[in-house]
């Protein structure tokens, strides 16, 4: 186990029996041929061809399409072939900054090879040698039992990214609106892989937020069971050593550290491979990842 054994995991995209799923001509995602066939059979909804999945052509339009998706999802799901419903609802974009082509279930959106947004919060303990590591709850769906940063949650349609990290430093932290309003932009990572026969591609935007000594996190919403201050030293060798974090915690972390100055190049033999691996990609490559 290593610091890129970790960055390799979140990066081992394959596009074998993929079809592109395309929105007006641009590339949004992917979907396997398994699960083409299924949508194939939804003509009012879909085109599926040699290569690539589309929208029926007189759907048109963010709410028509929206509604298209939303009305057959119960059918996908109960295919087999499509994760259930999450009764959240996700943009589909090839950027941030662009708008949403329709919204789709949370729970389909890998099925599509959509990129999906979240936001990752590193609660600094006073100082930056220091953090508030959540225990995920052992009910939980993803990862559960699993080490997580002090707040992280995906990006719904319908909410600014500073409006959801306030929902979600309130749900999983119990911190106050002002509170999460100090939570400190500091970048994002990308990565993609395949998993299950979905393509899951996502952008986590992460920041920075120095809880105050008086602020212990308390969960409020059950998805983490416990917070605890831990050394950065002490969290670096669980991720070096261990699995025991949930996958993409591990580059959040990796990134705070090389930020801080908490990694050192003299001491880390795979420094500048750990760099490469977490380098953020130019906002060209990031609107559309690989999707051409």
């Amino acid at each position: 186990m290593s610091f890129l054994d970790h960055i390799r995991a979140c990066n081992t995209l394959d596009l074998t029996d993929q079809l592109r799923f395309l929105v007006d001509g641009l590339g949004y995602g992917y979907v396997n041929r398994a699960r083409a066939a299924v949508l194939a059979t939804h003509k009012d909804v879909f085109t599926v061809s040699a290569d690539s999945v589309t929208f029926a052509p007189k759907l048109t339009g963010v709410e028509a399409r929206s509604r298209a998706i939303a009305e057959i999802t119960p059918t996908l799901v109960a295919s087999g072939l499509f994760a259930k419903q999450r009764r959240e609802l996700y943009p589909a974009k090839r950027g941030w900054s662009e708008p949403a082509a329709f919204t789709i279930d949370r729970g389909l959106v890998s099925a599509f090879g959509l990129r999906a947004y979240g936001v990752h919060v590193n609660g600094i303990a006073e100082t930056p040698d220091h953090l508030w590591i959540g225990t995920r709850a052992r009910d939980r769906g993803l990862a559960p039992g699993q080490l997580d940063n002090m707040v992280a949650g995906g990006q719904p349609a319908g909410l600014s990214l500073r409006e959801n990290l306030i929902k979600e430093c309130a749900e999983e932290a119990g911190l106050t609106a002002d509170l999460a309003r100090a939570c400190r932009p500091v970048g994002a990572i990308s990565y993609a892989f395949t998993q299950d026969g979905g393509v899951k591609i996502d952008t986590l935007f992460c920041y920075d937020l120095v809880v105050p000594r008086d602020v212990v996190p308390r969960n409020t919403d059950g998805e983490v069971e416990k917070f605890d201050r831990m050394p950065v030293a002490e969290v670096l060798d669980l991720i070096r050593t261990t699995d025991r974090f949930k996958f993409n915690v591990n580059l959040v972390i990796l990134d705070y550290a090389v930020r801080h100055s908490l990694l050192d190049p003299d001491r880390e033999a795979d420094y500048d491979r750990i760099l490469a691996g977490l380098q953020r990609r130019p906002a060209s490559e990031l609107d559309g990842f690989i999707v051409k």
